[in-house]
């Protein structure tokens, strides 16, 4: 390969990627932003005041025998929700049934109302409105929060605060506002190229684009070498 071959390929090699590398140094200028404007993942931690186990007045048993038999328990928890303890039984993915610890009574309305509680709780007492239910991952709950399904809940603040509630967890499993999605959405256009929507291209746009990076350098490295300067009386 010829000097000025070598030359003009790393020159176009330069063009062709240098949006990469801004917008990867600048995707990582604004990570550093964001470890310190925004708060860490919110801790997992039991809701309610707390368990009135006095209040319970049926066995496990005995309220697992209120749900169809076909649903078969493989775990049950015990909620406060309302002021009264509540049976939350789990039988496979989805909702979990709940039985009232109190008289027996079935009621699928509580995991919405238990939800609003945890929502509550977490932003201090503050008016929550439900506003989605998530089964699956989107651009603002994305698949780093890992747990599904959930719920989303928005306060009338002014700021656009939402919190993503977890039942199964019983906790706050995300929470932003305006200003915090903002930075998350520029840096997941930035660093990884949240903006193609197809997980298939946007790996190959990644690989395209990183690979000429490594090959724009190797041109770089070789092109210090054939055009140093050479010492007098050398061949």
């Amino acid at each position: 390969m010829s000097r000025n071959w070598i030359r003009k390929a790393h020159r176009w090699l330069g063009l062709a990627f240098s949006l990469t590398a801004m917008m990867s140094a600048g995707s990582g200028v604004l990570h550093t932003v964001m470890t310190r404007t925004q708060a860490p993942p919110p801790s997992a931690r039991p809701s309610g005041g707390g368990l009135d186990a006095g209040a319970v007045r049926i066995s496990i048993a005995e309220a697992v025998a209120k749900l169809p038999s076909e649903r078969k328990p493989v775990a049950v928890n015990v909620r406060m929700i309302g002021g009264e303890p509540w049976y939350q039984v789990f039988t496979g993915p989805g909702v979990p049934a709940y039985v009232s610890a109190v008289d027996g009574h079935v009621d699928p309305a509580q995991d919405e109302r238990y939800a609003g509680e945890i929502a509550a709780g977490f932003l201090g007492g503050k008016d929550v409105k439900k506003t989605d239910y998530l089964t699956a991952f989107n651009n603002e709950y994305i698949n780093i929060f890992r747990i599904l399904p959930v719920h989303r809940f928005d306060a009338e603040d002014g700021r656009g605060t939402r919190v993503y509630v977890s039942t199964t967890t019983g906790s706050v499993t995300r929470h932003t506002d305006d200003q915090r999605q903002f930075e998350a959405s520029a840096f997941t256009n930035f660093h990884k190229l949240g903006f193609i929507p197809n997980k298939d291209v946007r790996d190959w746009v990644q690989v395209i684009t990183t690979g000429g990076l490594f090959l724009l350098s190797v041109f770089g490295v070789v092109l210090f070498f054939v055009t140093r300067p050479r010492r007098k009386g050398s061949m």
